[in-house]
Parts: C-alpha cells; structure tokens; sequence
C-alpha cells in the first residue's frame, strides 16, 4: 500500500471471511486504477475467490497477478462475461467507460463493483439505472473514503448509537497529491475522468447522505478551479460544494490536487460531523505533527473529550455484506437508491459549477 500516492492506495484487513473458499467468485476486469487492489484485498478478505483478471494492457495484468499469484489471466472480457461461476466483477476502468462496462456486466448476469466515480455523464447514470430495474442485478460503487477507512467506519456506529445527537452538518476536506507525472493521459482529459466534483467529489457526498441520513440532497453551490497546473489545461485542481439536505443537515466539501511534498501521505483527509449533542472529527490518513498514522477519531460530546486510535480494531464489514446481499438479494451493505444518489448528486456539482478563471 502507498502512503504517497492515493491512485495505489490499497489497504489491507484482517480475514474475515463469510462465506467458505470458493462459495462466492469474482473477477477483475479494466486495470486503469490501482483501487483495483483495494476492491479485491477487501473482497478476498471476506472470503470471496478471485478467479480471472482481463485488462488489453498485459503489463497490468502481469503486475496484478504478481500481487495475486492465484488469479488466471483471461483472453478477453468475453471469457469472463460468459462464465457461469463468476457472479461479480470488480473494475477500475477508466471514468467515462464505467458506466457501460457495468451495463455489459449486469446484462451478462452477473453484479458489477465499480470505483469511484461510477459515471462522468447522467445519461450513463440513466441507463444503468435501466438496466438494474430489468436484470435485478447490483451497481455497487467503491466509496472507498468510507468503506475502506476505519474510523469513518466506526464514526457511522457511534452516529448510530446517537452518541452526538442528531447529525446537523457534515464538513468534508479532501486533499490529494497529483503525481502529476505518474498519472495516466486520461486523467487529465476531462471528458474521461469527469471533473474533480464528479471524481473525488463524489467520496465527500456519499458520506454526507450516510453520516446524517439523507435519501435526497440538494446541491445549492458549486465551483471548480485550475489554481496551480496550468500546463493541464483540463485538470480541475480544485472544487468544491454547498449541499442541504431532505432532513435540513447541510455539508460542506472541498477536495483538490494542491497536497505538499511534505505531508507523510497522499492527503491529510479529513472529516467534522456535528450533532445537536456533539461533533467527531476524522483524521483518516494522517494526524499532522502529531502521529504519522491515520485513523485517529476525536469525539465531543456530553461525556468529555476522547480521542481513539482505531487502525486494526474496527475492520472493514461493507465487503462481507455485499457479498452476502449479492447471494441473498439484500442492501445490507448499502442500498442501490443510496448508492445512484450519490453518484448523481457528484454529476449535478459538477455540471452546474463555476468557473474560476
């Protein structure tokens, strides 16, 4: 796992498989993100089998099978689709084809988990909707900035127990580093990779609707900017948005590519939940000249000041429970209504942005 770079960011858990080897197999197509590796590390962990890996470019396939020695390199997407034991496949695609590929998938019988962002246009977010409703199969999006995060886990139990009262706003930061030289051409072509508010935007709104318990939003304000890459002319490097939701919660975000040099990881992620009866702040990845480690939950409320150290005690339980809504036909782990709200609200930030020149 890199701590510098966040397009390899790929944590790793302990096993804790719910269902026995081979009881549930998927497969791993489009190798255009290394959050490829975080989908399946969390999947295996579960207890899911990984049996085929595709992707046209054969030094991609041959990294992945060197991290997973296991998995048989296919010939072809074809070759995947059309095998009946697959019933999942996880894919890293770039942007602007996940959508599609997740059409083919569902239309081949099978579940598809897609990274973030799952769609660049909401015409895309239309068809799968589409195609859901004939198929019955599932659109799962890896919202990795909480699923695979463990104190955004164990901030969403302690909401639930209603240790800080109501949820009444929810403030999400989202630095990242750009790399910019390690980046793939279509990252900087905004056709393809969607706009920052639709990309990594879409992390911060996801965890709005979850953390106060919205089904809807409405995204009042939204800009975007090119602040300090101007030799990308495409690359939006800065963005960010003003939500309120059904229940009367509201939300800010900002995410960027503006992270120094300097920082110990890839983004110093940060989230602040305030409650009518108190507040949590998360430092996921980093807690600033203080320690080199994520995972650091700070809670206010009634009771005092506590800070917890939450790496390796809280796990990662959404894997488990997509495998087991996808055997079962449940929305344990996240319902699909959820799952395409954030998805759209990210395309409706994203397209009625402003422009600052």
């Amino acid at each position: 796992m890199s701590r510098s770079n966040g397009m390899n960011y790929a944590p790793q858990g302990k096993p804790r498989p719910v269902v026995k080897t081979g009881e549930f197999i998927f497969a791993a197509l489009s190798l255009d993100h290394g959050h490829i590796y975080g989908m399946c590390n969390g999947l295996q962990e579960a207890g899911a089998t990984l049996k085929w890996v595709y992707d046209p470019d054969p030094d991609k396939v041959r990294k992945f099978i060197d991290k997973y020695p296991h998995v048989r390199a296919a010939e072809s997407e074809q070759q995947i689709l059309q095998d009946p034991e697959v019933m999942l496949v996880a894919a890293a695609a770039i942007p602007s084809e996940r959508g599609p590929l997740g059409v083919r998938v569902m239309q081949h019988g099978k579940d598809y988990f897609t990274d973030k962002t799952p769609f660049t246009a909401l015409e895309q977010l239309d068809q799968a909707k589409r195609v859901v409703e004939l198929t019955g199969r599932k659109y799962a999006v890896y919202y990795s900035e909480r699923l695979h995060v463990e104190s955004a886990v164990f901030a969403g139990q302690l909401i639930e127990t209603g240790t800080i009262g109501r949820v009444v706003q929810v403030l999400g930061l989202g630095p990242h580093r750009l790399n910019a030289p390690q980046r793939p051409d279509w990252f900087f072509k905004k056709e393809q990779y969607g706009g920052i508010l639709c990309d990594i935007g879409s992390h911060q709104i996801e965890q709005f609707l979850y953390y106060s318990g919205n089904e809807d939003a409405k995204v009042l304000h939204s800009k975007v900017a090119n602040y300090n890459n101007k030799g990308y002319s495409e690359l939006e490097d800065f963005g960010d948005a003003t939500l309120v939701g059904d229940n009367g919660a509201t939300n800010y975000f900002r995410v960027d590519w503006l992270t120094p040099n300097g920082l110990s990881t890839w983004g110093d992620g940060r989230t602040v939940i305030m409650g009518t009866e108190g507040y949590i702040e998360l430092r996921k990845y980093v807690d600033i000249g203080r320690e080199n480690t994520g995972d650091q939950l700070y809670l206010v409320n009634g009771e005092g000041e506590f800070r917890m150290e939450l790496g390796g005690k809280v796990g990662f339980p959404y894997f488990g429970e997509l495998i087991l809504d996808c055997l079962n036909r449940t929305e344990l782990a996240m319902t699909q209504a959820h799952t395409f709200k954030a998805a759209e609200l990210c395309l409706r930030a994203q397209a009625q942005a402003v422009r600052i020149e």
